[in-house]
């Protein structure tokens, strides 16, 4: 799990390891940070960051999301 701040910081080329959707092997997928994250100042609680996943799939991790990726492999399997 990543925390508001810890995802605030984030960098491109960050690796981050989903929890609950899962690779043909059984590991979790693994997504990296195509961007900068972006904050408001109007919003301190929100942050939007880019991911991108294999060849075509990107998204945004939100402040609502944060529950779904972790940075440590051994985290998201367990």
């Amino acid at each position: 799990m990543i925390s508001l701040e810890r995802a605030k910081t984030l960098t491109y080329g960050t690796a981050l390891y989903h929890v609950r959707n899962r690779n043909s092997d059984g590991t979790p997928q693994r997504w990296r940070v195509n961007g900068a994250p972006k904050t408001w100042k109007t919003r301190p609680q929100c942050v939007k960051v880019p991911l991108k996943h294999g060849l075509y799939g990107y998204d945004y991790l939100t402040e609502n999301d944060l529950g779904l990726l972790c940075e440590d492999e051994t985290d998201a399997r367990g």
